[in-house]
């Protein structure tokens, strides 16, 4: 009788995670870039994920935790405007290739994101 306690518990575990549609967030790294104003994307080495553009209310819950880039480790591309490297906890529409959710940001040294061969780097 013991033995099958752990196993009912798993089983009532995994059906309330399937139940409720919970959903892993995934870690992406790689260029943040703001190249103009309202226009932010993550290029990792997988996509080049949108996170927001210009004219558009639609940015992801948790954007806020996204901090003025430029204080950091950072490339200025047009006046006051550029990249830097970061990494994100987020959910994602892999479809339309866009960040639906953010929540975690960290920005990483410029030179992790220089060296890694998967990324290009912004123009």
């Amino acid at each position: 009788m013991k033995s099958l306690i752990p196993l009912v518990f798993l089983s009532a575990l995994t059906f309330s995670v399937i139940a409720t549609g919970a959903a892993a967030a995934e870690n992406r790294c790689g260029y943040i870039e703001n190249p103009t104003p309202g226009n932010w994307w993550l290029t990792d080495a997988d996509a080049s994920w949108t996170i927001g553009t210009q004219g558009s209310d639609a940015y992801p819950d948790g954007f806020d935790l996204v901090p003025d880039i430029s204080a950091g480790d950072y490339r200025a591309t047009n006046g006051n405007y550029g990249y830097a490297c970061a990494c994100m906890s987020v959910d994602t529409d892999r479809a339309d290739e866009r960040i639906t959710a953010i929540y975690s940001f960290k920005q990483i040294p410029l030179s992790r994101c220089e060296k890694d061969p998967a990324l290009n780097r912004p123009e």
